[in-house]
């Protein structure tokens, strides 16, 4: 699903780098619109708390444990069970509108909703900045490493850890 805007504005040129400067907040509106567009073709419903879910990891490009998201769902009165955040955020998940960092045992908004794409994660280890990057090199190296011992892949999750350029330059 392409932008709703114009996608030549300064938000929209890299998306996906989470470490760049960019107008978040025109980075969280335009991923909501097109998260609202995604579940109305699909004829899925983006209730409250599922909306509130996503509008909390959209406010930055940190990856979310669930009980940091169910924290802030009880103060706001959506309720303190886990099951409430655990739903939405599989809900989330399911409809590719977030993505699960396992190394974290997280959650962070996925910026390419309606896109179909498996990036690769790049979690910063000082600020827990999460970005987006393209895996397709990186998945096609692993399927010709598992085929030439006779394995095939069936799935996989590519995770790295470093420091983001805010962070490497303060270190």
């Amino acid at each position: 699903m392409a932008h709703l805007h114009d996608a030549s504005c300064p938000g929209c040129q890299a998306p996906d780098l989470a470490f760049a400067r960019h107008d978040h907040a025109h980075c969280a509106t335009d991923a909501l619109a097109r998260a609202d567009a995604l579940c109305a073709e699909r004829k899925q419903r983006l209730t409250p708390v599922r909306r509130r879910v996503l509008e909390i990891l959209l406010e930055s490009h940190r990856a979310l444990g669930a009980y940091d998201v169910l924290t802030r769902l009880s103060a706001e009165g959506y309720g303190n069970q886990p099951p409430v955040a655990y739903r939405a955020l599989d809900f989330l998940e399911e409809q590719g509108l977030a993505h699960r960092i396992r190394r974290l045992n997280a959650f962070t908004a996925c910026m390419h909703p309606g896109e179909a794409h498996s990036p690769a994660f790049l979690i910063c280890r000082a600020c827990d900045k999460v970005a987006e990057a393209p895996a397709e090199p990186i998945r096609t190296a692993l399927t010709e490493a598992a085929a030439a011992v006779g394995f095939t892949v069936e799935g996989s999750n590519i995770e790295a850890v470093g420091l983001c350029p805010a962070c490497a330059e303060a270190a």
